[in-house]
């Protein structure tokens, strides 16, 4: 049977989300310098929603772009915009205007997927099969447990994302980043073997590679929200 010439599907990303909140031109090109140089490997040319609710319908859209641009990031749509002139000059700036699930201001990184609160205690309690991954996963590779666990029995090269409702296990050295929790679930856990990951999150809250504390690094441990808080402890 032929295939199609294309096929449109929905799937699921991680992306990272920028929530304005002040409209002052060079208070946000101070705040991206500063952001971007915590980690410029990983903010470097990297897909980013910018979430514009914070601003009125005077912010200077085309300049505000352009200074996000000029850090590095791509920017991919804009959500959050509830005024009509605002929301004009977006479009005509050639970005699509998003309807985000779920309002999640409390990081500068979220998970865009995230389920509402209306479907999250079901979709929270829906549980499938573990998914295993027992090769390599290479810079680049992003891989999905959709309502389940994922078990990574190798090593993730730095470049990579893994991604999981559920929690994460890794037997091996992970370079890329880890995301458990993905759909608001804060119990979930990420326990690893070598860690020297570029980010790892529960639920939304995350730590970039050099916020991890360094006694940890290239050890196994445990990584979980307590009180909100992301913590973690070794595993030996």
């Amino acid at each position: 049977m032929q295939k199609k010439s294309i096929e449109i599907k929905g799937r699921n990303f991680t992306l990272l989300v920028l929530y304005l909140n002040n409209q002052n031109i060079d208070l946000i090109n101070q705040s991206l310098y500063k952001k971007t140089q915590e980690c410029p490997k990983f903010f470097k040319n990297a897909p980013i929603i910018v979430n514009v609710s914070g601003l009125c319908n005077t912010a200077d859209w085309k300049k505000i772009q352009a200074i996000i641009i000029s850090h590095g990031f791509s920017v991919i749509g804009v959500s959050g915009c509830q005024d009509s002139t605002l929301k004009k000059n977006i479009i005509d700036s050639g970005l699509p205007v998003l309807s985000e699930r779920k309002k999640n201001k409390s990081h500068f990184f979220s998970n865009f997927y995230i389920n509402s609160e209306k479907n999250k205690k079901e979709t929270i309690n829906q549980v499938e099969k573990t998914h295993i991954i027992d090769i390599p996963v290479r810079s680049g590779q992003k891989i999905y447990a959709k309502h389940a666990d994922l078990i990574v029995i190798n090593n993730v090269s730095a470049g990579a994302e893994l991604v999981a409702d559920g929690n994460i296990h890794i037997y091996g050295i992970v370079r890329g980043r880890v995301l458990a929790g993905a759909n608001g679930d804060t119990s979930r856990k990420i326990f690893c073997t070598g860690l020297f990951a570029e980010l790892v999150s529960i639920s939304g809250e995350y730590w970039l590679s050099d916020q991890i504390p360094s006694e940890f690094i290239g050890k196994s441990a445990q990584i979980y929200l307590k009180n909100k808080f992301l913590t973690i402890n070794s595993l030996s």
